[in-house]
């Protein structure tokens, strides 16, 4: 995707076709109104005897009045009303007598090119308005001239264009509801994406908050209770545990009030523990008992890291192996896990579908049309320093690959290799004193 200038304004290509419904309607009028010139002229010239200029200028006037009220209507139904009536008394007596009046057939034509265009566009009000105008400048010019049969005329254009009037409001009325819908479907696609962007932050959030409220608990526990597991603490390093336990428990309430906030009313509090890294296998399993062909390998015994990154391991393989699963069925799926010093490293491979019509995996960076699991995926490796690469294989199959960085775990205070750690076997414990293995 090409980064553009923050100084150079980005520059829209104009299409070579308008690609609005709108665009679209002046074209289709505009060659419309061209054949029907080249029609109206010479038939009112030739057959009912108007000069020449006057031919031009009325059928000039009539053609491009549909033109015209794509963007101004009224201005339209005027112009075309005038055209109708100035044609009648331009046509002698005798011709008159002989030929269909007061209404030629390209001004019948014109005239209902005018509704149809007026009514589609501007709703059928405006239609309305037009076609009881020229029916009324066809009835003004059969006034005018009693002796000129044109009663025939003039129910044929009347029936003609009425008939192409109702047409028109239905496909108008048609189109409306369309865009209507289409708006409709527009605004909750756009809140649907947003609620489960919402979603997603809240639930990343929730998780990482309650990893570091279990970090504080500890603190909170161990300094507590440094008094009775420390002999002969110094009253000031008992003072300075004190305040530690009691700016932790100050952390503590002050982060479950942020987890009410994050918690709306239709949601409930997940009372279970956080998944991490060693409940990749257990997740492979029930990929698999689903139907999915994984091939899993693992390491024999996962080395401890921290429980953010744990927990964003086990995330992200989750929500990789459904993508596998729900977009490319029956495709073999290969999930590899590597821990080091420095980083685990965590890639989910599927084959291409073996359903003709199966979509790819996951969407890349910026498609919204393919869902949020990509965008979910980095949101939650960007919090603790990794990132991930997706992208479609040669072969059709799709590869997701993590790097999460693994920092230094701090030593255990109670390992017996601690310098620190008192060292007699016989000293006294207390009873209290929560233990390796039991619940805090």
């Amino acid at each position: 995707m090409a980064v553009k200038s923050a100084h150079s304004p980005a520059r829209r290509t104009r299409p070579a076709w308008p690609n609005d419904r709108r665009g679209w309607m002046i074209a289709v009028l505009s060659a419309i109104a061209l054949v029907l010139f080249s029609v109206l002229v010479p038939v009112h010239a030739a057959a009912y005897l108007v000069p020449v200029p006057f031919a031009i200028l009325v059928g000039a006037a009539a053609v491009t009045a549909p033109v015209l009220s794509v963007r101004f209507p009224k201005s339209a139904i005027a112009l075309f009303t005038a055209a109708a009536l100035l044609f009648p008394p331009t046509v002698p007596a005798a011709v008159a007598a002989t030929a269909p009046f007061p209404w030629s057939v390209p001004m019948l034509l014109a005239f209902a090119v005018m509704v149809a265009a007026v009514t589609l566009e501007h709703g059928w009000r405006f239609g309305l308005a037009q076609f009881g105008l020229g029916s009324l400048a066809g009835l003004v010019a059969a006034a005018v001239y009693p002796a000129v049969p044109s009663a025939n005329t003039l129910i044929v254009t009347t029936a003609v264009v009425g008939g192409i009037y109702l047409v028109a409001v239905l496909v108008a009325s048609r189109l409306r509801v369309g865009a209507e819908l289409t708006r409709e479907r527009e605004l909750t696609a756009l809140e649907q994406s947003r609620r489960q962007v919402v979603e997603e932050r809240t639930r990343i959030a929730r998780e990482l908050h309650d990893v570091v409220a279990h970090g504080m608990s500890l603190i909170q526990v161990q300094a507590s209770t440094a008094r009775y597991r420390v002999p002969d603490l110094p009253a000031d390093a008992a003072r300075e545990f004190d305040e530690i336990a009691q700016t932790a428990r100050t952390g503590l309430t002050e982060m479950r009030r942020l987890l009410g906030v994050l918690r709306t009313e239709d949601q409930t509090a997940e009372l279970a523990p956080q998944q991490g890294l060693r409940d990749i296998p257990a997740l492979v399993e029930s990929v698999r008992r689903a139907g999915a062909d994984v091939e899993a390998a693992l390491p024999a015994s996962f080395p401890p890291v921290p429980d953010a990154v744990g927990i964003t391991a086990f995330r992200v393989a989750q929500e990789a192996l459904s993508n596998a699963v729900r977009h490319a069925p029956g495709a073999p799926i290969a999930l590899s896990v590597e821990v080091d010093a420095v980083a685990l490293r965590l890639v989910v491979r599927n084959g291409p579908s073996a359903a003709p019509d199966a979509a790819p995996p996951t969407a890349p960076a910026g498609a919204a049309s393919r869902g949020h699991g990509l965008v979910g995926m980095r949101e939650r490796a960007a919090l603790v320093g990794g990132s991930v690469d997706a992208a479609a294989d040669p072969d059709g199959g799709w590869t997701v690959a993590v790097v999460l960085p693994v920092p230094p775990m701090p030593p255990d205070p109670h390992s017996p290799t601690d310098p620190h750690a008192p060292t007699d076997p016989h000293a006294p414990t207390d009873p209290h004193t929560p233990t390796d293995g039991e619940p805090l």
